[in-house]
């Protein structure tokens, strides 16, 4: 085989490796990286070789590693900003609807957990962080309204202050992120805790 062929050879294997990355396999491997090593921590270089390609190709999908800190991030807060738009999270009395609302967004923790772990993870350092933060915001503050309408009905205990309830459960929640992992009995697993995190929650809460 000459030189030549030899080389050709290579530069397609290397074409083929590259045309089976695409833009959803390529976040992954980012978010992986950006979950172990931090965002600040993390370079192109850090990306390149997670992916085992370069950073030209990976500048074919994206402008930088902002880029897919927001894809990420953008992924975390648009499942859990869905969560409110839902019908049971918009219907009914507040407590059933925060009660709704916690359980989905446990279950949307769980099915996007590095995504949520990242997003959980940022600290304002950019312009996409800042964002990330606002969403955040965001959202918690909708989940701290319902609860305070539930409270107002009289469906949780007058004797527990709603600011510290609301902090005890958003703690609650992001915590699974520092321990959960998928167990190999699968939805089931997922079932359990959900359901057991919910009533610890909400036993403690409801008047009656």
């Amino acid at each position: 085989m000459t030189t030549t062929e030899r080389t050709g050879g290579d530069r397609t294997g290397a074409a083929g490796k590259r045309d089976t990355y695409t833009p959803e396999t390529l976040l992954a491997v980012a978010v992986r990286v950006f979950n172990e090593r931090g965002y600040d921590g993390t370079s192109m270089e850090h990306l390149s070789k997670a992916a085992g390609i370069s950073k030209s190709s990976i500048y074919h999908h994206v402008s930088g590693k902002e880029e897919l800190l927001r894809r990420a991030v953008s992924r975390a807060l648009d499942g859990l900003f869905a969560i409110l738009e839902e019908p049971r999270a918009q219907r009914g009395r507040a407590v059933e609807r925060v009660e709704y609302v916690t359980r989905r967004t446990v279950e949307v923790l769980m099915a996007e957990l590095p995504y949520v772990t990242l997003l959980l993870r940022v600290r304002g350092n950019t312009q996409t962080e800042r964002w990330a933060l606002e969403r955040r915001r965001e959202f918690d503050q909708r989940v701290a309204d319902l609860l305070k309408a539930a409270a107002a009905d009289g469906d949780l205990r007058a004797d527990v202050d709603i600011r510290l309830a609301t902090r005890l459960l958003f703690g609650m929640i992001n915590s699974l992120v520092e321990w959960y992992r998928p167990h190999p009995d699968g939805a089931a697993d997922q079932d359990q805790l959900v359901d057991t995190l919910v009533r610890m929650a909400f036993d403690g809460l409801r008047t009656g």
